[in-house]
């Protein structure tokens, strides 16, 4: 592989919520390049596990999918908060669990080609059940299941998720 590129310049072309986009200026074999950067302050994926060969899934709507997704329990990072405990709170919110134990499965880049956003994916264990606490813009089904029917799930479609689908590769390597 030959050198990497040389940062010419960077200019931000957008602020939201979520996440920022910055436009770099890069020199690459010898041309000047734009690219277009999301920022993202990363997020963290749940599988949580309530007995062996069991998983609880979510649903909810995605905008972007054009539709509502089973999927783990996800969310962003907050600022200053660790991977372990933003896991936690992601769990707790939306589907009211708490766990004993994480067990780290990975961290990816899910689209390295134009964003920063790293997801750090979990599996919890030793859970307890509480109370949802949703954000006001959430509304979540949850829904025990076992790994065969999530499985099933994946291999009709109905789970598309990234996130969810390398949970579930990993957990049905421990099975």
């Amino acid at each position: 592989m030959s050198e990497s590129p040389k940062l010419l310049g960077s200019e931000k072309i957008y602020q939201g919520r979520v996440f920022t986009v910055r436009r770099d200026t890069v020199q690459d074999r010898g041309k000047a390049r734009k690219l277009d950067i999301v920022e993202h302050p990363g997020s963290f994926a749940i599988a949580p596990v309530p007995a062996p060969g069991r998983l609880v899934l979510i649903r909810q709507y995605r905008h972007a999918a054009g539709g509502p997704l089973w999927e783990i329990p996800a969310g962003t990072a907050e600022p200053e908060e660790s991977c372990e405990a933003g896991a936690l709170r992601e769990l707790r919110e939306e589907t009211g669990y708490t766990a004993e134990t994480l067990t780290p499965v990975c961290t990816v880049y899910p689209t390295p080609g134009y964003s920063t956003e790293r997801v750090h994916i979990y599996a919890a264990y030793g859970l307890r059940a509480g109370e949802q606490q949703l954000e006001d813009d959430e509304d979540i089904e949850m829904r025990e299941v076992s790994l065969e029917e999530a499985r099933a799930m994946q291999a009709s479609g109905e789970i598309a998720d990234m996130k969810t689908v390398l949970a579930l590769l990993w957990l049905a390597a421990r099975t």
